[in-house]
């Protein structure tokens, strides 16, 4: 049976918990505000500049960019994408069971898999496991920068070309609202050819005419659409990781205050019975005098 004094103590410990979990929302918050500010921005750019190189791929010949060629599968590359930090529910384990899952469904498929894990909780996970890793990058959340992108698209592009890979797939969070995410599964090379699905918006039937010419077209805009598309990634997954953070915060701040409300009874309860004892102490002691 705990003493008042424990009850006391324990009731200090919970809420100096929710005072931390309560600024740490609070954080997340303002943090989330600005990084889906930022994604929000990029999405259009992202999404029409990866529909126009489709499409302008489609009448393209591939011999004019390494990037545009395709050959027979062997090597695929899965780029995991996760955080640095914790704290986040279960933002970074959704992400992890996705990618082994997809990992094993790459090796039934009888083709050799090569792993890049971008944060910190994607690098310790497949570390522990001994599952070796082409490629690591940490220190990306938070602070996301376009740099980040250009450095790990131009770590990609190079083994894509040198035929050390063969496909390259982006496996990260989808930002969808302030309380939801979706784990995504997106194809990053090779380019695929506009499937003309889009509507109105679909260019696929259209003649283009180039200038400067095609060959310096694409040699700027498909190492940039890979830069983009990795940079998109970079944003969905950081607005999706304070989402996901300022949720686990508050429900955390949630179970603290009714923590604290169990035990402030259960404490009332036991001072309550302390002083029913000492009175029946003192009565018992009253009449032994009598």
């Amino acid at each position: 049976m705990p003493t008042l004094r424990d009850i006391k103590r324990r009731i200090k410990a919970v809420s100096n918990t929710r005072q931390i979990t309560k600024a740490m929302k609070m954080v997340s918050a303002a943090k989330l505000r600005k990084s889906q500010t930022r994604m929000l921005e990029m999405r259009p750019y992202a999404d029409k500049m990866g529909t126009v190189l489709k499409n302008l791929a489609r009448g393209a010949e591939r011999a004019l960019h390494p990037l545009l060629l395709t050959r027979p599968r062997k090597i695929v590359e899965v780029v995991v994408i996760t955080s640095d930090r914790g704290l986040c529910g279960a933002f970074n384990s959704n992400i992890l069971k996705a990618a082994a899952k997809h990992i094993a469904h790459i090796k039934r498929e009888g083709f050799e898999v090569s792993i890049s894990a971008i944060g910190k909780k994607a690098v310790d996970y497949f570390k522990r496991r001994n599952i070796p890793l082409r490629g690591t990058w940490t220190g990306f959340s938070g602070r996301i920068a376009y740099s980040n992108a250009q450095e790990v698209a131009s770590d990609l592009i190079e083994n894509y070309v040198s035929e050390t890979i063969d496909e390259i797939v982006l496996i990260y969070n989808e930002f969808k609202s302030v309380i939801s995410h979706q784990v995504t599964e997106r194809k990053l090379l090779p380019l695929t050819s506009a499937s003309g699905q889009e509507g109105s918006d679909d260019m696929s039937s259209m003649d283009f005419l180039y200038e400067p010419s095609q060959e310096e077209i694409f040699a700027v805009l498909l190492p940039k659409n890979v830069e983009i598309q990795i940079f998109r990634a970079f944003l969905e997954s950081q607005a999706a990781e304070e989402a996901a953070r300022m949720t686990a915060m508050e429900n955390a701040t949630k179970n603290a205050n009714e923590m604290i409300d169990k035990l402030t009874l259960q404490y009332n309860k036991a001072r309550q019975a302390a002083i029913t004892k000492e009175l029946m102490d003192i009565v018992g002691g009253v009449e032994a005098l009598k």
